[in-house]
């Protein structure tokens, strides 16, 4: 009787984990990048804790806070909401949930898709492991990163001709 309990409370906390990560991954999703940036801090603000670290696969060490991290947010969005609401860049974001093993964990595959209004795309894909402590994340790591298409140049945008290109990442 007490097993059947036990696990009747991890499968609660299971879907309770799960439709956090949903919510979260929902409202980046329905964000829009060319009405502001803002929106995506508050998200942020929202759903990770003070203390949390973050690693994008690529550096050598994690960041680690709230404040450190928003403003890292701030510099990569704030070049693509120009990017979107004056150049007429259309970003698409796309996000499946992937099966984890830990209890306090997620994982999710995502992609970007960056459409230049020449037509051409930069596709942007990775993962992503979040770890959950009650109701914030306290830990995520970006991982599998891969690029599908050429960069964009600003020939691909409504701005003047240059020849410094986007989707670097």
């Amino acid at each position: 009787m007490i097993t059947q309990q036990h696990l009747a409370s991890i499968n609660r906390v299971d879907r309770d984990l799960y439709a956090r990560e949903k919510v979260l991954n929902s409202a980046i999703i329905a964000a829009d990048i060319s009405s502001g940036w803002e929106t995506y801090l508050e998200i942020f603000d929202t759903f990770y804790a003070d203390h949390v670290e973050v690693s994008d696969g690529t550096e050598t060490r994690p960041v680690f806070g709230r404040e450190r991290i928003r403003a890292l947010l701030s510099k990569f969005l704030v070049p693509i909401h120009v990017m979107a609401e004056i150049g007429g860049l259309s970003i698409q974001i796309q996000e499946t949930m992937i099966p984890g093993d830990a209890a306090d964990e997620t994982h999710s595959a995502w992609s970007v898709d960056l459409i230049g209004v020449s037509g051409r795309t930069c596709q942007i894909s990775w993962c992503t492991l979040r770890r959950w402590a009650d109701s914030r994340v306290v830990c995520e790591r970006h991982y599998d990163h891969q690029q599908t298409g050429g960069h964009l140049t600003f020939d691909d945008l409504r701005l003047s001709p240059s020849s410094a290109s986007l989707g670097d990442h």
